[in-house]
């Protein structure tokens, strides 16, 4: 029986490899740009709740971005109670995008407060071809906007932020996060006209503000946790045609120093991946148990087979591990990782969903 498992486990390390669109790779980067005849205009809209700390490292950078055509920034304060309104209008820079700093009060029934504010910020943009969606702990090389814009025949454009890996927790946890969400949503699939799979990175998100309107605008997705997936879907739905890859210009300046930051990070909207359905996590706690955690037990009983499927499941890491410049050994530590995704998955179920004070 241990033989046909182990004969299992390299089946689907083999398939996951070959043939799952390359999921596993990360050369998804943004194109060569392509010069238009007029830049279009643009507001970069930042939703912030409690991200006073945060701001200095983050504001700046957009308000330094080097674009042709028309820009502004609107930071939209949700309800704050650290003063983040006040740090935002402290940080216009000489020369820089113009700055608008505006608060849409507390969310109405059905709403999350990170999509109200995000309506607000598109409502206050007016009537511009697109907007830059973008979270308050991503900062932007100078020229981010430009490429990003550049970009062309796309209506959603998103890039997958570099995630901080500073701490042991965040060397271990960060680059398997990436790794599991691209083996969910292969970058490739969601870039080609021949699949109908569908996501985006919420922190760095470019959409066309006509396409978007034809998805129904925000008020589309209100309710949504996982938004960035949801507005992907939206606006494929109504014909927009995405782009997902990898950021080499755009990272995320959020701590995440210890354990219980990740852990909280991953369970707060695992479930809520999941559709809320106890078969569905059923189904995944089997999947992880099978696809992660069986090779490794299996080699250590001596089977040939699962060894080499361990092997194959670390050699499909090491893009991500050199994306983050990792050891390239970190591969062979994904069982683990993925043993406490699993566990984070599980403790999910448990939890109300909930972002600094608020709870769906």
């Amino acid at each position: 029986m241990s033989t046909v498992l182990a004969w299992a486990t390299l089946a689907v390390w083999a398939g996951l490899a070959l043939c799952h669109s390359w999921f596993w790779r990360t050369d998804q980067r943004l194109p060569e740009p392509v010069r238009p005849e007029r830049w279009p205009s643009v507001a970069i809209v930042v939703p912030a709740r409690d991200e006073a700390e945060l701001l200095p490292e983050t504001l700046p950078t957009l308000l330094r971005q080097s674009y042709p055509g028309d820009a502004r920034v609107i930071l939209v304060d949700d309800g704050s109670s650290d003063g983040t309104a006040e740090v935002a209008r402290a940080l216009t820079v000489p020369n820089g995008l113009p700055l608008t700093v505006t608060s849409p009060g507390e969310p109405p029934d059905g709403w999350t407060g990170k999509l109200w504010a995000v309506a607000h910020g598109v409502r206050e943009a007016g009537d511009v071809d697109f907007l830059l969606l973008t979270d308050a702990d991503i900062a932007h090389a100078p020229d981010s906007l430009k490429a990003l814009v550049a970009t062309s025949g796309r209506d959603l454009v998103s890039q997958m932020a570099v995630l901080r890996t500073a701490t042991f927790w965040e060397r271990l946890i960060v680059p398997a996060f990436v790794y599991f969400f691209a083996m969910l949503y292969p970058f490739r699939r969601v870039n080609s006209a021949r699949w109908r799979t569908a996501a985006a990175a919420g922190g760095c998100v470019l959409v066309r503000r006509s396409v978007l309107e034809r998805a129904g605008g925000i008020a589309a997705i209100r309710g949504a946790v996982i938004d960035d997936v949801a507005l992907a879907r939206a606006v494929a739905s109504a014909g927009g045609r995405i782009w997902l890859g990898y950021a080499t210009k755009v990272w995320s300046v959020r701590p995440y120093p210890r354990l219980a930051d990740l852990w909280q990070m991953v369970a707060r909207s695992a479930y809520t991946q999941l559709r809320h359905s106890p078969l569905l996590l059923a189904g995944t706690v089997v999947g992880m148990i099978a696809v992660f955690l069986a090779p490794p037990a299996l080699a250590l009983t001596g089977s040939w087979q699962a060894a080499l499927a361990w092997l194959l499941m670390a050699a499909t890491f090491v893009p991500v591990a050199r994306y983050y410049r990792q050891p390239l050994v970190a591969g062979l530590l994904l069982p683990f990782t993925a043993a406490l995704y699993t566990l984070m998955t599980i403790d999910s179920a448990r939890r109300r969903t909930g972002w600094k004070g608020r709870t769906y």
